[in-house]
């Protein structure tokens, strides 16, 4: 093979991120370029590196956006134009059924491409498996059999000289290839179909891309002898949130499409075993079955709250609004002066305002030379619960957590665990020989006088975003930046049009509101027109305090807040707003 980057035809299954394999994630990690259809889940999508080139190949059941003979070409032109690059072509299901990536395989050798395939789980096993239909079981199916309901369109014009005055809609004629092509484009569109012998096949039927042509096929499966009664069910939308499962028999199918409004992507599966999914239907209805909500959570932060939602039935479409990086510790500011990890000693309030900060801190510690022993003898405060919580993990217990989960509440908290130089004063004669770091004294005005620190030895750890809410309660602390926080400055095709279509958005936040507003924002259009944020973002937020609700406020949401500040709260009011 020539110096040309390499194509990986992976196939992405049928929607559900949870089937998508692990070499296929790890493809999509380190690809430099993605090539992708239109059925692939927005969460599969996230896994893509970064910094790689997205392309929206997608087609639509009646318009493609990019036709097959271009998208070959396409992988063809950016393997030989990017010398050693990864180029992931990623296709809904799998790449060998009724995906076309033979294909693509195919002009790939011509031009001289290396490929590999990376198989996906087909929606024609799992679809009907998460509708608790079994595609075989004994006694009733011994085999299965998937059939493409849909044939490319060249199909539907390769007659055309030979019949463009007959009206195919009312008339059967015999193609010269020996195909039935009544039905007109209806039918020429699956002329491959042999259905005398489908129809008297005793096995399952699994119609794939069929739903158009439903009515039609199960028509002509009755006039050459298939027992009109067949149990059939449709699958719309099969391991997503939004799975519907329509069961009927064959000769109803046609009415049932148009009065339930069946839609694809769905497939039909025909057969005994169709009864089966009656009994054996295990994916019940959750609580938030068929919602998507957009968590803006940093990415190693979103994991807890995406998997609980997700576990609750909705699709999470992870949109981190930050990116954190931890940075050498600078004192007061990313422009102060460095930071010595030795002058922890002089330090015996460590206070952490953030999940961030708990991550950097200690890694910048054990970069040190360090690890928690030399943390001994020393106060622990966190801003609220969550952070409390990532301490914990680091097996540090908080010694102070303000009820108010915010900067204010824990600099007031701390605030009120420290006397004041005028209070020390005038206690003087009083304590004169006490050690108000180890005591707990009466003050004479009727207050706890434990010095459980000085102001002075109370360090904040802290991003470089941080404001000077508790630096204004406690003037003489002090700051350092241990992280580094960036706005994301913009959004990619995929994930915008993935966040127009959710029905909330979830901020943790007001920097999240912000930034999440920011990166919505278009450049001017040719005519200068500004874009329409309104349409683009959903108008519900789930906020987790009400600092982050002000500012949704301000950006016209719809806001729901939490109860407290932590997110076994926020998971429990999003359950609760849809369960009414």
């Amino acid at each position: 093979m020539k110096n040309f980057g390499k194509v990986y035809l992976i196939g992405a299954g049928p929607g559900d991120p949870g089937l998508f394999t692990l070499k296929g994630k790890s493809i999509l990690e380190r690809a430099d370029v993605v090539v992708y259809d239109r059925l692939v889940s927005p969460a599969i999508l996230s896994f893509c590196n970064a910094s790689a080139e997205m392309v929206d190949v997608g087609k639509m059941p009646t318009h493609h956006k990019v036709k097959q003979s271009e998208i070959n070409k396409l992988l063809v032109k950016f393997a030989q134009e990017k010398p050693g690059a990864v180029i992931a072509r990623l296709k809904g299901g799998d790449p060998f059924v009724f995906g076309r990536g033979g294909e693509e395989a195919l002009e790939l050798i011509d031009a001289g491409v290396e490929f590999e395939v990376v198989p996906g789980i087909t929606s024609a096993i799992s679809v009907p498996a998460y509708a608790g239909i079994p595609v075989s079981h004994r006694g009733i199916a011994t085999s299965f059999h998937i059939v493409t309901g849909h044939e490319k369109q060249e199909m539907q014009t390769c007659h055309s000289e030979l019949y463009e005055t007959k009206n195919f809609s009312s008339q059967v004629e015999l193609c010269p290839l020996g195909r039935s092509t009544k039905g007109g484009v209806e039918e020429s569109s699956i002329s491959g179909l042999d259905f005398p012998a489908l129809a008297k096949c005793p096995g399952t039927l699994i119609f794939l891309m069929g739903i158009s042509n439903m009515e039609m096929i199960s028509r002509r499966l009755i006039e050459c002898g298939k027992d009109p009664k067949t149990p059939l069910a449709f699958i719309e939308k099969g391991t997503t949130p939004y799975q519907r499962t329509v069961m009927c028999t064959l000769e109803t199918a046609g009415e049932t499409i148009l009065r339930e409004n069946v839609t694809a992507p769905a497939i039909t599966i025909m057969g005994g075993v169709v009864e089966l999914g009656k009994i054996l239907a295990w994916r019940k209805d959750l609580p938030l079955s068929g919602r998507r909500l957009v968590i803006t959570r940093a990415a190693k932060q979103a994991g807890g709250i995406a998997s609980r939602l997700t576990a609750l039935g909705a699709e999470v479409i992870e949109t981190p609004m930050i990116e954190t990086r931890g940075v050498e510790p600078r004192v007061g500011s990313l422009d102060g002066t460095a930071a010595d990890f030795a002058d922890l000693s002089n330090f015996d309030v460590l206070a952490f305002t953030s999940t961030n900060g708990v991550d950097s801190f200690f890694e910048l510690l054990f970069r040190a030379g360090l690890d928690i022993r030399s943390l001994a003898g020393k106060k622990i405060a966190s801003v609220g619960k969550i952070t409390e919580k990532k301490l914990l993990e680091r097996g540090i217990r908080c010694d102070y957590v303000p009820e108010d989960h915010t900067g204010e509440g824990l600099g007031k908290l701390l605030a009120s665990k420290c006397l004041s130089e005028t209070q020390c004063a005038s206690h003087s004669e009083l304590y004169e020989t006490k050690n108000f770091s180890s005591q707990v004294e009466l003050c004479p005005l009727g207050r706890s006088t434990k010095c459980e620190v000085e102001e002075s030895r109370i360090l904040l750890l802290q991003g470089n975003l941080a404001d000077d809410t508790i630096l204004k309660l406690l003037p003489k602390a002090t700051r350092w930046v241990v992280y580094e926080t960036l706005p994301v400055a913009t959004l990619p095709d995929w994930k915008r049009e993935a966040v127009a279509g959710a029905d909330a958005v979830v901020f943790a936040s007001s920097s999240a509101v912000e930034n999440f507003m920011n990166a919505l924002k278009l450049p001017q259009s040719t005519e200068g027109a500004a874009s329409n944020l309104s349409a683009q973002r959903p108008h519900l937020a789930f906020s987790i305090g009400r600092l982050t609700s002000a500012t949704a406020k301000k950006y016209d949401f719809e806001v729901v807040e939490s109860e407290e500040t932590s997110m076994d709260s926020l998971v429990k009011k999003i359950t609760e707003y849809y369960a009414v």
